[in-house]
């Protein structure tokens, strides 16, 4: 896999990176979750779950949205729908 490569970039740059483990067939991404959460001093990666993709995303609009309120706006939109499916789901 690639899960060295957030950290590769975290070292390059000082914006923000979001490391998303995927899972694999051995650890079922146990190994990659490790290899981008465990960096060291001064190289900070924002970590998800393992296939937390959409996770992923949702921080990195959080992290726009702080230059762009527009994107505060449809990330609310977005979680006031969730609560409502959510709420009408039948468990």
């Amino acid at each position: 896999g690639a899960a060295h490569l957030p950290g590769m970039v975290a070292s390059k740059t000082t914006l923000p990176v979001i490391g998303v483990p995927v899972q694999s067939k051995a650890l079922k991404g146990l190994d990659s979750l490790l290899s981008i959460v465990q960096m060291p001093a001064g190289v900070p990666v924002a970590t998800v779950a393992i296939d937390g993709g959409v996770n992923a995303a949702l921080l990195a609009i959080r992290i726009l949205s702080l230059r762009r309120p527009e994107y505060t706006e449809k990330l609310t939109a977005y979680r006031k729908e969730l609560e409502r499916k959510a709420l009408a789901s039948k468990i």
